[in-house]
């Protein structure tokens, strides 16, 4: 069996050790391999799950295809760490080898109860006609890392007035009762959430839709997260078929939330303000959260899309998450800020400031494929000014703030490989300010830009050539004072 016939439900241990090995070799000498990311040993990595701190490590799983970058049969991938930035690959935490996951282990997420890991997630199954039929299961990880699934899923049908699109699970305790938001479609083919209760986590009821002010807004909510901060509640969603609607919406699919007042549980709605997009970039979907022991509420996100393809598919894998961002709540919005562990990655250290006029710049040691860049502009009289990175001749990634249109732009028209050019090369954000900061961290086949201290942030795939290294600082019809520091990785 060659590994590029591989049909899509074949299981792992239908293929041949060497061919595996033969996989994660072209994998590993894929030159857009990441470097601080945590991204597959091979094939395809989607929605992170299961993120959880549980017996005194971080815990995150993920979706994998390990045959190759397709979506195929699902399994959960399990990963962790004691710090949030060193992660372990543990290996495979639950198989699609039972009735009620036998076409794969689908999304879903943790909870500790009675000394254990509860780990919700929804099994795919398909009958002959390949027709979908989910199941909401169960599967329990004691402190020495062994996980066991249950006999039988816990929830096995889908309520009326839904479609097969029933999946996703975000669990939480609150009293004594457990709840879960779940993703669904309605048989109108319009995206909801829908709420689901148990007294024990075995026996769920389906309690109804969780009624929004989000009214015909896409055909399916993928991945739902709901969780209260400081006062007030917040809903994730990843919801799918939203239309373009001046510069948000770009991308295939989108990734945001609603913030308002807690889900009142009883009633089942929430009443909250409007949807907001999480990230302004090309490649961020199905974000997960969890709350540390510290009370802070972290959240990683895939860094890709479904149905679109990425350079690196040709070597074997595809798909990285993203660094862990502490959420927090400024201004009646949610604001991301990487979190403060990261920072243990850096080595040399180097600075620069000065002037921009009508010109690109660059300096010596300002150059590399893996590190963290913090740039501050003040405002001065230039149009655009901003950070080419990644550059050569040929290439360059581009982030800029454009102080006529007061819009932070995002340009990888020239960023190397493309990838889904249909549907643009450009992401833009409103911003109105005097000081413009860049937080980027760069890895060897993305970006992730912090603006203004997660005001906004442009998350993003980019597959630059190898010696595409240069960074540039640049303003044009102007002038533009700027400092920059920059870490090696």
């Amino acid at each position: 069996m060659k590994l590029q016939k591989v049909k899509k439900y074949t299981r792992i241990e239908e293929v041949s050790q060497q061919e595996i090995e033969l996989l994660v070799s072209r994998v590993n000498n894929c030159s857009w391999r990441q470097t601080f990311h945590i991204q597959p040993v091979s094939g395809l990595l989607n929605d992170p799950n299961g993120f959880c701190f549980y017996a005194g490590e971080y815990h995150l799983f993920y979706q994998w295809h390990p045959l190759g970058p397709f979506h195929g049969l699902k399994y959960w991938y399990h990963t962790k760490s004691k710090d949030l930035v060193n992660w372990e690959n543990v290996g495979i935490a639950i198989e699609p080898n039972s009735y009620f996951d036998s076409h794969g282990v689908y999304s879903g997420s943790a909870i500790e109860h009675d000394g254990k890991l509860y780990l919700f997630y929804t099994g795919n199954t398909r009958d002959e006609k390949l027709d979908r039929h989910p199941h909401q299961c169960i599967a329990v990880m004691d402190k020495e890392g062994t996980i066991l699934k249950l006999n039988e899923s816990v929830f096995d049908h889908v309520p009326e007035g839904y479609t097969e699109h029933f999946r996703d699970p975000k669990v939480w305790k609150e009293g004594e009762q457990f709840y879960a938001v779940i993703g669904a479609q309605t048989t109108d083919q319009t995206g909801c959430v829908g709420l689901l209760s148990s007294p024990d986590l075995f026996e769920w009821k389906f309690e109804g839709e969780v009624q929004t002010q989000l009214d015909d807004f896409g055909f399916m909510w993928e991945c739902p997260d709901y969780f209260v901060l400081g006062d007030q509640g917040v809903l994730i969603l990843s919801p799918q078929g939203v239309q373009p609607e001046g510069d948000r919406y770009q991308n295939i699919y989108q990734a945001g939330y609603v913030l308002g007042e807690e889900i009142d549980l009883q009633k089942k709605e929430m009443t909250h303000g409007n949807f907001e997009e999480l990230d302004r970039g090309f490649d961020f979907y199905a974000p997960q959260t969890m709350e540390d022991p510290n009370g802070r509420r972290i959240l990683v996100g895939w860094m890709g899309l479904p149905e679109v393809e990425y350079p690196s598919d040709v070597n074997g894998w595809a798909h990285c998450l993203t660094v862990p961002r502490e959420l927090t709540v400024r201004h009646g919005k949610l604001r991301q800020t990487p979190i403060p562990e990261l920072e243990s990655l850096r080595k040399s250290k180097t600075e620069v400031s000065g002037s921009i006029t009508n010109e690109v710049k660059t300096y010596d040691e300002f150059s590399g494929a893996a590190y963290e860049l913090v740039c501050d502009f003040e405002r001065g009289d230039a149009a655009i000014y901003g950070v080419e990175f990644r550059a050569s001749g040929e290439e360059k990634t581009v982030i800029q703030y454009d102080a006529t249109q007061k819009k932070v732009i995002l340009d990888r028209t020239l960023s190397g490989e493309e990838v889904a050019i249909a549907y643009g090369t450009e992401r833009k954000y409103q911003l109105d300010g005097e000081k413009i900061k860049f937080h980027l961290f760069v890895d060897s086949s993305s970006v992730e830009i912090f603006v203004n201290d997660g005001e906004a942030v442009f998350t993003s795939r980019i597959f630059p050539s190898a010696e595409s290294k240069e960074i540039r600082f640049f303003a044009t019809d102007g002038s533009v004072n700027f400092k920059a520091v920059k870490w090696d990785y």
